[in-house]
């Protein structure tokens, strides 16, 4: 069954700890994870119907008030999606991967369904901002062309928002360097 997901990003922790909690009692929806990214900022994201979603989306956003920095609701998202954050969709053979890095965490999440939905990639993981001084990156696997497609289709408009920072496509990785990806 496809689900949406909602996410909400604030640059205060407290509000957003409140904020959390009015959107899981706001409607039908679960929680796929909240926590505090770099630089002080903290994520929420929510799961369910669409009309759920939205619900919470727009509690949240009414209890963070200025806090909110970004928000987002994909409808209908690749179940890949909810799987890459932990590293939880399984990996075939790998002729290529492919990464996308981004200035702000929204653009990762936005991108990796954008690139699920539009070649034959595997998604390998989704890292939000952790570490990596508010940065996100993506990073799929598939072959040659499906990687490039999948990437060349998912950055389109972040290249016009100016989120993108850069992409990159290897095919045939070595060994060691696809491991380490995982």
């Amino acid at each position: 069954m496809l689900k949406s997901i909602g996410m909400i990003e604030l640059n205060s922790i407290a509000r957003a700890v409140e904020t959390a909690d009015v959107m899981i009692k706001s409607g039908e929806v679960e929680l796929v994870f909240s926590k505090p990214v770099c630089p002080g900022k903290f994520i929420i994201m929510i799961a369910g119907d669409v009309g759920a979603v939205k619900s919470s989306i727009e509690a949240g956003l009414e209890k963070a008030g200025q806090f909110a920095v970004e928000n987002f609701i994909i409808p209908n998202v690749n179940p890949q999606v909810l799987n890459a954050f932990n590293g939880a969709n399984p990996i075939e053979k790998v002729n290529a991967i492919g990464v996308m890095e981004f200035f702000n965490i929204a653009s990762s999440v936005k991108a990796a369904d954008k690139a699920s939905k539009a070649a034959q990639i595997q998604l390998i993981d989704i890292r939000l901002g952790i570490s990596i001084g508010g940065k996100s990156f993506v990073v799929l696997s598939g072959d040659v062309s499906a990687v490039t497609e999948a990437v060349e289709s998912a950055i389109i408009e972040f290249v016009e928002e100016g989120t993108l920072i850069n992409k990159a496509v290897i095919s045939n990785p070595s060994q060691e360097l696809f491991i380490s990806l995982l």
